[in-house]
């Protein structure tokens, strides 16, 4: 198992909380990203700043998608260890990590860290990432 994938499992049952970014206590989709990839050196300390845990609902800007243009590299086809994001709400909104074809970990409102289908969102725009690689 690659180290980012070891490293998600190990966040596994934190529950949600938006912004937060502790293991066992809370942590968001974003969050969760920012902790893994830099647990395990592939990036920096990411500050995304504070925003609402409804944003994407209200703007059109691309927040998300900026911050993994920042640290990855767009691919066709994900790996385990690569971010998944789809388009929910006006922009692209939610990231997971991917473990194989058809899994993910991500954080979920009402769920917290969990092991997911990829088709989890149906047919959402969906795009993938090669993080710090």
């Amino acid at each position: 198992m690659n180290a980012v994938v070891k490293e998600a499992y190990s966040w596994l049952g934190t529950p949600y909380h938006a912004q937060g970014r502790i293991k066992g206590a809370g942590v968001d989709c974003a969050t969760l990203l920012c902790e893994v990839y830099e647990a395990v050196g592939l990036i920096p300390h990411v500050d995304p700043g504070y925003y609402t845990p409804d944003w994407h609902l209200h703007r059109s800007e691309e927040k998300y998608l900026g911050w993994l243009f920042q640290y990855g590299t767009e691919v066709d086809k994900p790996e385990a260890g690569d971010v998944v994001i789809w388009k929910i709400g006006r922009c692209f909104s939610h990231g997971a990590i991917v473990v194989d074809e058809k899994t993910i970990i991500h954080s979920h409102l009402g769920q917290g860290v969990v092991l997911a289908s990829m088709n989890q969102f149906g047919n959402r725009a969906v795009k993938y990432f090669r993080v710090g690689k």
